[in-house]
């Protein structure tokens, strides 16, 4: 029986601290189109509960701790993988995923977190931008399927505000007198648009 057509290819991506294990960010995903009348397809979420998802990721860490390629097959998923530091950066799909997609994805989040976080991919570095990690994260896979794998797209779509935008925003009253002087502002120019139209 032929498989569905699915642009679902991404079950997980891990950011795991090598040093002691711990969970820097997991995001697992399930097929958002799964067939219908089916129990069992591709996509599938095979780790529904936190104590299974942290088992499978001792495994996964221990399995690939001294591995020297960057793709296995463990737990009958590919998983591909790679070093930055003190952390290992994962992205899981399917036995019958495409390797080399899934490897473009881990790159891609590799180098877009290089760029997002200055070269400085360590667990204390990632913990601390945890909000532009997660934003990256989100703009490269959403709900299992890739949406972008350049990673200066990612980047730039993620990247804080400049500064000197910032100092601008400075002098903005946001009270609610703020808010009422702006809206009587806004009434007067309206006003005077109409009055001068007419």
């Amino acid at each position: 029986m032929s498989r569905p057509i699915s642009l679902f290819s991404v079950s997980a991506i891990l950011i795991l601290a090598i040093d002691d294990g711990s969970r820097i960010l997991t995001k697992y995903y399930s097929n958002p189109h799964p067939p219908q009348g089916q129990t069992e397809y591709p996509g599938q979420i095979a780790y529904k509960t936190v104590k299974d998802q942290k088992t499978f990721e001792k495994g996964l860490l221990e399995k690939t701790a001294k591995q020297t390629t960057d793709i296995i097959l463990y737990d009958q998923k590919v998983i591909v993988f790679k070093m930055e530091s003190d952390v290992m950066l994962y992205v899981v799909g399917g036995p019958e995923e495409n390797e080399v997609l899934l490897y473009s994805v881990v790159l891609a989040l590799r180098d877009s977190l290089n760029i997002l976080l200055k070269n400085s991919v360590d667990k204390r570095t990632v913990i601390e931008n945890y909000d532009l990690v997660s934003l990256a994260v989100d703009e490269l896979v959403d709900d299992g399927i890739i949406l972008e794998t350049d990673p200066v797209t990612v980047a730039s779509r993620v990247s804080r505000p400049p500064a000197q935008d910032m100092t601008s925003m400075k002098n903005i009253d946001l009270s609610e007198q703020g808010f009422l002087n702006a809206w009587e502002f806004g009434k007067r120019q309206l006003a005077e648009r109409i009055r001068q139209g007419l």
